[in-house]
């Protein structure tokens, strides 16, 4: 398999967002972090992300054979065979990390991070399996990402993380924003949307107003605001319609979703690495498509 093959399978353009959801789920925790903790927890999600978007081609084979026959599987650039092994490989990796980090982080032999390992790859392979005709799978896709920030709360604070009101908000908002997105990306191979409510659920996240108590807060939220307003331009404004770029912008914008609503905890310099996983995502979208 070329190395363009295997960044496209795994949509690495994206990988950023998990990051800065890794970074979210520490500052929403109320606990401190190592910096190793956090680099390890980053290679675990990333591992996740990447193997998830392998096994998503390889479940979808015979869609994207109709709908998107360039993609890698359905052209011949790679065999089904192998982008299985290889996705639910990276998955049992991401595990063994985890395990590994919650044996050297964890007090009093919490292994609440492993569970919620376990729990986001079943969720990521169900989503994978079952999301084409699935009316409940915008719901999945935000659970996958609601278990990065649990996974990253409960290795930094074990399970008494999980009575933490800026936790449990910051888990509503992202599933919100994350159901939205993912409504919208199911109709991509469409000229345009079937219903457009769900996207008010992209709106949760900016009712943290928190995050305009600091000069950085309140620049990541106007930052934030506008992104989503200006990806949103390329769903309703005609001359600009193209849902597939819509997707890929909004998904850059979860990484401003974090943002904010670490900005609303205080911590401006997460707040700001988060606002450079966004960029860092756009960049990286120009030569890795992000859908």
């Amino acid at each position: 398999m070329r190395p363009i093959t295997a960044l496209r399978l795994g949509r690495v353009s994206n990988l950023p967002t998990t990051w800065t959801n890794v970074l979210a789920g520490v500052a929403l925790s109320g606990q401190a972090a190592e910096p190793s903790l956090i680099a390890g927890l980053c290679a675990a999600v990333s591992l996740f992300y990447v193997g998830g978007m392998y096994l998503n081609d390889a479940f979808d084979r015979h869609i994207d054979a109709v709908e998107r026959p360039e993609r890698p599987i359905p052209s011949g650039e790679v065999s089904a065979t192998t982008v299985f092994t290889l996705g639910f490989g990276m998955l049992a990796a991401g595990l063994v990390t985890v395990a590994a980090l919650t044996l050297l982080h964890a007090s009093e032999r919490d292994f609440a991070p492993f569970a919620a390992a376990i729990a986001l790859c079943a969720a990521i392979v169900f989503y994978d399996a079952y999301h084409k005709e699935n009316p409940l799978s915008p719901l999945v896709m935000g659970i996958n990402r609601v278990l990065v920030y649990l996974l990253a709360a409960l290795s930094c604070g074990g399970s008494t993380v999980l009575q933490h009101g800026p936790l449990l908000f910051g888990c509503g908002a992202l599933l919100c924003y994350l159901m939205g997105l993912t409504y919208v990306a199911k109709q991509e191979t469409l000229s345009r949307l079937k219903n457009t409510w769900p996207v008010a659920l992209l709106t949760l996240p900016f009712t943290h107003l928190e995050a305009l108590a600091t000069p950085e807060g309140a620049l990541v939220y106007a930052l934030g605001l506008g992104w989503v307003l200006y990806a949103l331009s390329s769903l309703f404004v005609e001359s600009r319609r193209n849902i597939g770029r819509a997707v890929a912008q909004m998904i850059a914008g979860i990484s401003l979703v974090d943002a904010i609503l670490v900005a609303g905890q205080g911590a401006t310099t997460l707040a700001l690495a988060c606002a450079a996983g966004f960029a860092l995502t756009r960049l990286s979208q120009r030569y890795v498509p992000g859908t």
